[in-house]
């Protein structure tokens, strides 16, 4: 029996432009299960960062439907939307989108500070993601004292941290050599072989790939295909 742990149906996106109304994305479908590893592929222009924006709860649709963990994300405020944000979506940025002023430890409880947990609690379990993804010797080190690699590494732990449903990375090897980027993908397999579910979005055959299941995005639709295709 399936898991079905994201549903989306017949959603579009459409942006009011002065007097004109632009469509970014017409009619998507798209199914994930739990433990599934998917790479959303398109080139710029393709609709795949207001889709992944919708995914991720930072936008919402202009129609058709979104189950999230079996909860219908249509409909709700922004503060229910924070909350689904914080506890379902794990976030890994191209950018890494660490606070320069904080150390490892600190950016990875960051999200656990917006959850409510008790600071000796966040400790232990930022350090405990940190060690997961080989940091354990990182951990008061500052994004200024890190590698770029590092730097992602810390983002993936911060990611885990809250034990979301779903990993949402954009471009996660997008700012990295392709060694480092490398790294970064293995970890992402070791991460998948322990049940994660990722969601990837790129634009570089060669990094979804590396998913278990390609999407293709392209002018607003999706399209599913087998990768040596591309």
């Amino acid at each position: 029996m399936s898991d079905v742990i994201l549903s989306m149906r017949d959603i579009v996106k459409t942006y009011r432009m002065g007097d004109e109304e632009q469509t970014v994305l017409r009619g998507i479908s798209l199914d994930v299960e739990k433990g599934e590893f998917v790479a959303i592929l398109g080139p710029s222009g393709s609709g795949k960062s207001t889709l992944m924006n919708i995914i991720g709860c930072l936008d919402t649709p202009t129609s058709g439907s979104y189950i999230l963990h079996g909860r219908d994300v249509k409909g709700l405020d922004e503060s229910d939307l924070a909350k689904v944000r914080n506890k379902e979506i794990g976030f890994i940025f191209q950018s890494f989108q660490l606070l320069k002023r904080q150390d490892a430890l600190q950016n990875v409880e960051l999200p656990l500070v917006y959850a409510g947990m008790r600071a000796g609690e966040r400790q232990k379990r930022a350090r405990q993601m940190l060690e997961r993804v080989g940091l354990q010797e990182k951990l008061h080190h500052y994004p200024n004292q890190l590698s770029g690699g590092q730097q992602q590494r810390v983002a993936i732990a911060r990611a885990l941290a809250t034990n979301p449903t779903i990993l949402l990375a954009d471009e996660p090897t997008g700012a990295l050599d392709q060694q480092t980027g490398k790294q970064v993908m293995e970890l992402f397999h070791e991460l998948n072989d322990e049940g994660r579910t990722i969601i990837m979005i790129t634009h570089d055959i060669a990094i979804a790939r590396h998913a278990s299941r390609i999407v293709r995005i392209l002018d607003g639709e999706l399209s599913e295909g087998v990768a040596e295709d591309a």
